[in-house]
């Protein structure tokens, strides 16, 4: 019994020192894509490299009135590139948004018409544009999917399609994602 009671101290102070490793941090974007630091990590970001990511974002949001799943990613990717030391100025992205995540780049007028909802997604865009991401929507979804154009936020710009967007980004040596 007194092994038993032992071994289940051991095992919650082991527990505790795992999960007060620390909390979330956001470096970069500081709304959303909160990351753990791993300082015992062996695998890390080289920070003399230059970044160059493009990223097909093509997931819908799971629910109109929560941040996009695909773009929080986004955040969380140049989250992980700065607590593993890459400085900003080496970390480029670019978005190539379509299908169901078209949405998102509607203005809160559009996007409470559609969903009855503020659009959630508004400051995540601000913050991405204000860390240097490039960001483009499919000109084929935004007609497809019945977007006014003239009703999307500033941040994004319409691109002819998100396929010529990717293969252009990846001709020009871009490391390929999607989310």
């Amino acid at each position: 019994m007194k092994k038993l009671l032992v071994l289940t101290i051991v095992c919650a102070v082991n527990a505790t020192s795992v999960f007060a490793q620390g909390s979330r941090v956001n470096p970069v974007i500081k709304s959303h894509g909160g990351i753990f630091e791993i300082p015992f990590a062996e695998e890390r970001p080289d920070p003399s490299m230059v970044y160059n990511i493009i990223i097909e974002v093509e997931r819908e949001s799971e629910k109109p009135d929560t941040i996009n799943w695909a773009l929080n990613n986004v955040a969380r990717l140049l989250n992980l590139h700065a607590v593993g030391g890459v400085p900003s100025s080496n970390v480029n992205v670019v978005l190539a948004i379509h299908g169901g995540a078209t949405y998102t780049t509607m203005n809160n007028d559009q996007y409470r018409a559609k969903y009855n909802v503020d659009n959630p997604n508004l400051k995540l865009y601000q913050e991405l544009q204000a860390a240097g991401v490039r960001m483009f929507v499919c000109g084929q979804s935004i007609v497809n999917r019945k977007v006014d154009r003239k009703r999307m936020v500033p941040e994004v710009k319409p691109a002819v399609s998100m396929l010529t967007t990717v293969t252009t980004y990846q001709l020009k040596g871009y490391a390929y994602l999607k989310f």
